[in-house]
C-alpha cells in the first residue's frame, strides 16, 4: 500500500492539476489523454514538459502588480501635471492592463494637444480596434502608415488591413494585407488575412494561411510558441470552421 498510498489522494490532486493547466492553456490535445490514461505519472510528465516552463509566464502577473502601483502614481500625478507624456505614459500602462477604453482617454486628451505624437495614434488605433471600434482606428493608422509605412515592424500596416476589413472595405483590405505578408510573419497578421478571405468566400486561401500559421509554429523558439498560442488555437478553430 505504501507506493498506491503515494499517489492517493495526491495522484488525484495531480491530474486535477493537470487538467485545470491543460484548460486555461490549451496545449496539443494529445496530452489531455496523456494525463487521464496514464493517470498521476502522466500528469507528472505534463507537469514537467508543459507547466514548468510555463513559470517564466508568470513574469507578466508580477509585472502587473508592478503596473497597478505605477498607474496610481500617474493617476495623481497628472491631476497635478496633465502633460502629454505624462497621459501618455499613463495610457501605455492602461492599454498594457487591457483598460482598453481609459487607454483610449488618455490619448485623446494628448492628442488634443499639438505636437507630433505618431506612437499615441498607433495606440489609440489599438485601443479602438480592441473596443471593437475599427472604424474610429482606421483614421489613426491610416495616419500612422502614411508616414511609417514599416511602423512597428510592419504591424502597423497589419492592422489598417483588419480594421478596413472590418469596416467593410474588401478592396483597401486585400491590397494591404497582399502587401504585408510579404514582410510579416506575425501570426495574428496571417490569422486576420485569413478571417478576411474567409469572409470574401476564399476559403481555399483562407485555409492556405491559416495553416501556416500551425507550420510556423514548430520554427518558433519555445518561449514565442508559448506566447502565440492563442492564435494557434484561433487558427485551428477557422480551418474548422471552414468548408469542405
Amino acid at each position: 500500500m505504501g507506493f498506491v498510498g503515494f499517489f492517493y489522494p495526491w495522484g488525484i490532486i495531480l491530474q486535477l492539476f493537470a487538467v485545470v493547466h491543460f484548460i486555461r492553456r490549451r496545449p496539443d490535445t494529445s496530452w489531455l489523454w496523456v494525463i487521464l490514461v496514464f493517470g498521476p505519472p502522466g500528469a507528472l510528465i505534463y507537469i514537467f514538459v508543459e507547466i514548468i516552463p510555463d513559470i517564466s509566464l508568470l513574469r507578466q502577473s508580477y509585472d502587473s502588480f508592478g503596473r497597478r502601483k505605477k498607474i496610481r502614481h500617474l493617476e495623481a500625478l497628472v491631476r497635478e501635471n496633465p502633460s502629454p507624456g505624462n497621459y501618455e505614459e499613463l495610457a501605455e500602462m492602461y492599454l498594457d492592463e487591457k483598460k482598453f477604453a481609459r487607454a483610449r482617454e488618455c490619448y485623446d486628451k494628448v492628442l488634443a494637444r499639438p505636437g507630433e505624437y505618431l506612437d499615441a495614434h498607433y495606440r489609440r488605433a489599438i485601443a479602438a480596434l480592441q473596443l471593437g471600434d475599427a472604424a474610429g482606428a482606421r483614421p489613426d493608422l491610416e495616419l500612422v502608415v502614411a508616414r511609417e509605412p514599416k511602423y512597428d515592424s510592419h504591424r502597423a500596416m497589419a492592422l489598417l488591413a483588419h480594421a478596413s476589413a472590418q469596416t467593410g472595405d474588401a478592396a483597401q483590405a486585400g491590397a494591404l494585407f497582399a502587401r504585408v505578408t510579404e514582410a510579416s510573419t506575425l501570426p495574428e497578421t496571417y490569422y486576420n488575412y485569413a478571417s478576411f478571405l474567409a469572409s470574401q468566400g476564399r476559403s481555399d486561401e483562407a485555409r492556405t494561411w491559416a495553416q501556416r500559421i500551425i507550420a510556423h509554429r514548430d520554427a518558433m523558439p519555445l518561449y514565442v510558441r508559448r506566447r502565440e498560442r492563442p492564435w494557434f488555437r484561433k487558427a485551428k478553430g477557422l480551418l474548422k470552421r471552414l468548408p469542405g
